[in-house]
């Protein structure tokens, strides 16, 4: 019943309970509501469409093992799908922090669904006995972590970390020849080609796409079938195979029953796993963004190597100033990222007895890592690394005064010898190769040849 409130009354195996007249949910998702008002935060949807995707592969799992009719299977499996795409997300209203094992996220798409598929069939589809027909929270929650984490690292994590090493590989060899200073601890150090720089960069890039790729074959491992503790009550004994080999032509990813339902619902080792690459992709990322800061610090008093793109104005009071904001929000999110893998681990360690319970915070900010990552990833590439100038002449002007150069004589005048012609060059403000023209008795083409910034970016013999 609707009164003149805009609500209906819905009835629970609780009680009455009053839900907005035009939710499609029912009265377990409206208690949640109102039981957890703490963060205003919703589950992602990238979380609740996988959901979707699991109840419609459920339902006609269900349906070729004669546990659910096929015309309500067929009902089911639609609204479920529409759920899939992402057409009433409006309809998930739960905070993430609520129940540990997001039996309330569970309710809700079932009441979702089950009303969808009411409406549209002209049957009555209850949320328990039929769209959760063999499934209990305790799987189908982190079944849903897993599928999400694997989907949105397929479609949008990897994709965007190639990317990234692309556009950086690819300005590489746009800058093949330039030679640089190189600093070690920000300090003046022996010569390093600018492509060889930005190879260390796109290496990072690549080793962190390996290591995330080394932990998926784990992740398509699912809890679906194990029910409420593991044991797979009131689940077909093929319902697993069956609802797995559905998602898996679904989304062609090659998913699998858990080799242990026990251990698939008791932990979230899979998950803290992919969060720790998550946390070293995110610092990759942070540590080419900071040397792009570095980098392009000045223009006058700074580094001064290159120029990124200028993006915006950079002070609300200082006129003309133009700051390296790609490189500080890139930063800011691989924190944030390293913040989300703190409490990952943390939410991993909750796993008492048969069930992890913090299912919900746990999905929520590795779905966010992954999202940050990928955001960060081609932002970075497209919008700093691809446009960024060098400032050659200035670059040139610094590598012929920088005294470290010294270094390359040390096998014909000893390390001694070259800390004095090293000391005597900075204290003067002069090349290397002026004050050991004069201290060494090395002819101007030795030292042509043994000072060559080029030469020096070389292994020894090349």
């Amino acid at each position: 019943m609707t009164d003149q409130s805009g609500f209906r009354t819905e009835r629970d195996s609780m009680g009455e309970v009053a839900v907005p007249a035009d939710a499609l949910y029912g009265a377990q998702t409206q208690r949640a509501v109102d039981n957890f008002p703490l963060s205003g935060l919703r589950m992602p949807p990238a979380f609740i469409h996988a959901l979707g995707r699991i109840k419609a592969c459920a339902a006609r799992a269900n349906a070729e093992l004669d546990q659910l009719d096929p015309a309500l299977a067929e009902a089911i499996a639609g609204a479920a799908e529409a759920v899939a795409r992402g057409e009433h997300d409006d309809q998930f209203p739960i905070d993430v922090f609520q129940t540990g094992s997001g039996t309330s996220t569970n309710m809700n798409a079932n009441e979702v669904i089950a009303r969808l598929a009411s409406d549209g069939s002209g049957t009555r589809i209850h949320p328990n006995d039929h769209v959760n027909r063999g499934q209990s929270s305790n799987d189908v929650i982190p079944t849903a972590l897993h599928v999400s984490a694997r989907l949105a690292v397929e479609t949008q994590l990897l994709p965007a970390l190639d990317h990234l090493a692309a556009v950086i590989e690819g300005k590489g060899r746009a800058l093949d020849g330039i030679i640089k200073t190189g600093r070690t601890h920000l300090m003046d150090a022996m010569p390093v080609s600018f492509s060889q720089e930005l190879g260390g960069w796109a290496q990072q890039v690549r080793n962190s796409r390996l290591r995330i790729d080394d932990t998926l074959p784990r992740l398509e491992r699912l809890a679906q079938g194990g029910t409420a503790v593991g044991t797979g009550i009131n689940a077909h004994p093929e319902f697993a195979a069956r609802f797995c080999a559905r998602l898996s032509a679904d989304t062609g990813i090659p998913f699998h029953p858990a080799e242990d339902f026990f251990e698939a619902l008791s932990c979230q080792d899979t998950a803290v796993e992919l969060s720790g690459q998550l946390r070293v992709a995110a610092t990759a990322l942070l540590k080419i963004a900071n040397d792009l800061r570095w980098m392009n610090s000045g223009p006058l008093t700074g580094l001064g190597e290159i120029s990124l793109p200028a993006l915006q104005p950079g002070s609300s009071i200082m006129p003309g100033k133009v700051n390296p904001v790609i490189s500080e929000a890139v930063i800011m999110a691989a924190a944030q990222v390293q913040g989300n893998d703190a409490t990952i681990a943390c939410g991993g360690q909750w796993g008492g007895f048969q069930l992890n319970t913090m299912l919900p915070v746990i999905a929520y900010n590795l779905l966010q890592s992954i999202e940050l990552l990928a955001n960060s990833a081609r932002v970075l590439a497209d919008k700093a690394i691809a446009d960024f100038t060098v400032n050659a002449d200035h670059i040139r002007a610094a590598l012929d005064r920088n005294p470290v150069l010294v270094t390359a004589l040390n096998e014909r005048i000893g390390y001694e010898k070259g800390a004095e012609i090293a000391k005597r060059a900075y204290a003067e403000g002069r090349a290397v190769k002026e004050v050991a023209r004069e201290m060494t008795g090395l002819s101007e083409a030795e030292l042509d040849e043994l000072l060559d910034p080029a030469r020096l970016t070389r292994p020894s013999g090349e």
